[in-house]
């Protein structure tokens, strides 16, 4: 979603401003804006499209000024336009905005109908247009970003400078996460770590009601009462990673080949590969007593999900509700306070997953976080933090996010079983050795299917549409396999389970349909063969994605197999990744496509 920097400097921030923006390129934007006081006068430059398109406008003509505010917009009300593009002026009055300012409609009737005009199409120009009329009321810059708080409702991170003030920032938070950074004779303000990570990595988190007036030396916090606060400060870690794509032509791509090395960090803080076992989870989630397990989550950790929900209901016999986010706290189910719930997500600022975590504290549930971010909302807010360790993703397609999430999930669904006796010591033994070789046979993988692959996707990218096949938990890695290729090419995929093959996608099947069944060698490898026979039948073209005993046990010709090593069925979900990862990416980069950032897509969705 949009991204927030914002910079009381003792030189001119213009430059570093965008440069900031440029480490929250991974959350998606299609406009970008930048504003500075400079002699006490306001100034600003907007673009639509991407940075590059901003810094052009900069090097033209340049914008002095030690204090500024800067944004990239990601369209929810207007058009993506440089007349849309943040920040917005008001009289004096500089203001950007991540979010949806609900009641904006309301508001804005109420301003015009005082003689307000808007220049633009957006709910974020109301709050600009509020401030100016409360200053021209009368009213302090402080009591008049006081009262305005008081009278918005929503989702909503604000950063506010005013003209007659350029030694001041002032910001606040609704739900979108925001982050002060210190530093030394300078303060920083940010969407994440990441974005401050070059100025500072000691930061503080605002949180909901919180808003801030930052000046150079420091920042004073107010919850929504107006009553000062205290937030802890923490060193990030975020300045400890390089955001570059090494020799990589994308992020992506990047990602892709880092799974080997992230997954053995993650494994490396769950599993004792010595004791071939699992470390004992700590803390109030006792998996050994808990009577049912709630999971939520959106897009691809929802998918993760719906593989750990395989897990833990065989490793562990434990019942599992899941369900996306954005439908979970809507359905109004009966939860039992004696069980737990695990939110997954890459950023920890999701805003339904957030919403969802929220509505399994108020029914008394014990709460657990799978996320990258661990100083994330979504983090702070559990009782058990359970990271991934993936590092920085900056490609909106998740792909190391996910095997990361798969990982930790594995670990916890074999902790579970242990601690509730459904696995003895030597089955926990062997399935932490099938996880130990894991990160070795993905980079095997990753050396040799490439050419096969490349191959397949020149094909692909001729395509209109695509079906992808499994079952058990190759059905939710279909899924994602579908999710991945229509997010990065535009081409339209479906993932569904094999067995429904006849409940009506079968009508699709004709010579023109690639049909990707995902089918190791499994318990389940039969039946998959009977439905891929049924689209042989009819024409469609398969590609079969299996391992050497599945190749050499499937008779049927195909349009390509890709031959995966055999592997324990634990371990397949995040083996057989890497094809289907690698397949979405080399047929978007034929086609053309902007493979880090597809469009109308974000990469942190932080407003419902």
């Amino acid at each position: 979603m949009c991204g927030i920097v914002g910079i009381v400097g003792r030189e001119a921030v213009a430059t570093r401003l965008v440069d900031a923006l440029k480490r929250l390129e991974y959350r998606g934007y299609d406009s970008a804006g930048v504003a500075t006081i400079d002699g006490g006068r306001l100034d600003r430059r907007r673009a639509e499209g991407k940075l590059v398109n901003l810094e052009r406008k900069l090097a033209e003509t340049p914008l002095p000024g030690t204090i500024g505010i800067a944004h990239t917009r990601w369209a929810t009300h207007g058009a993506p336009t440089e007349a849309n593009a943040h920040p917005h002026f008001v009289d004096g009055v500089a203001v950007v905005h991540n979010g949806i300012i609900e009641n904006f409609s309301e508001i804005k009737d109420e301003l015009t109908a005082g003689g307000a005009v808007f220049a633009t199409q957006t709910d974020t120009e109301i709050v600009a247009q509020l401030l100016a009329k409360l200053r021209r009321d009368g009213f302090g810059r402080r009591e008049a970003m006081h009262k305005m708080l008081k009278r918005v409702t929503g989702a909503y991170a604000l950063a506010v400078i005013f003209e007659d003030d350029p030694s001041t920032i002032m910001a606040a938070r609704s739900g979108p996460p925001l982050a002060i950074g210190y530093g030394d004779g300078e303060m920083f303000l940010g969407s994440d770590a990441i974005a401050l990570s070059p100025f500072t990595n000691e930061i503080s988190y605002l949180i909901d009601g919180d808003w801030a007036v930052i000046g150079r030396d420091g920042a004073h916090i107010f919850d929504l009462d107006g009553n000062p606060v205290e937030r802890p400060r923490q060193v990030s870690q975020a300045a400890s990673y390089m955001i570059d794509k090494g020799n990589h032509r994308h992020f992506m791509e990047k990602e892709i080949y880092e799974q080997p090395e992230v997954i053995s960090r993650a494994l490396a803080s769950y599993v004792d590969f010595l004791a071939g076992r699992i470390r004992p989870v700590a803390g109030p989630i006792d998996f050994a007593v808990v009577p049912g397990l709630a999971i939520s989550a959106c897009g691809t950790a929802y998918l993760a999900g719906l593989v750990g929900k395989y897990w833990f209901e065989r490793y562990a016999r434990l019942p599992v509700e899941i369900d996306v986010a954005s439908e979970f706290r809507y359905r109004e189910i009966p939860l039992n306070p004696a069980s737990a719930a695990l939110f997954i997500s890459q950023s920890g600022e999701t805003a339904d997953t957030l919403a969802s975590l929220r509505y399994c504290r108020e029914a008394g549930l014990k709460i657990g976080a799978v996320v990258n971010v661990r100083e994330s909302t979504i983090a702070r807010e559990s009782d058990a933090v359970f990271p991934i360790l993936a590092g920085p993703e900056i490609g909106v397609a998740s792909t190391k996010a996910f095997t990361c999430q798969l990982s930790v999930l594995a670990s916890l669904a074999i902790s579970a079983g242990r601690a509730r006796g459904t696995i003895s010591e030597a089955e926990e033994k062997e399935l932490v050795r099938h996880l130990s070789e894991m990160p070795r046979i993905m980079s095997r993988v990753l050396n040799t299917i490439q050419p096969t692959i490349e191959q397949l996707a020149r094909e692909l990218a001729k395509c209109r549409d695509v079906l992808y096949l499994g079952r058990g938990t190759s059905y939710p890695l279909a899924m994602e396999g579908a999710l991945k290729l229509k997010e990065i090419s535009y081409i339209h995929a479906e993932g569904y389970a094999a067995g429904e093959l006849k409940h009506g996608p079968i009508a699709l099947i004709d010579e023109n349909m690639p049909v990707i069944v995902i089918a190791p060698h499994d318990r389940f490898f039969e039946k998959t063969v009977s439905n891929m026979q049924e689209v042989a039948a009819r024409g469609g073209r398969i590609i079969f994605i299996t391992d050497t005993r599945g190749a050499a046990a499937s008779k049927l010709a195909t349009m390509a197999t890709i031959v995966m090593p055999d592997v324990d069925e634990l371990i397949t979900p995040m083996i057989y990744s890497l094809p289907i990862q690698l397949l979405a990416y080399h047929t978007a980069v034929f086609m053309g496509t902007d493979v880090d950032q597809p469009r109308n897509l974000a990469k942190s969705v932080t407003v419902e």
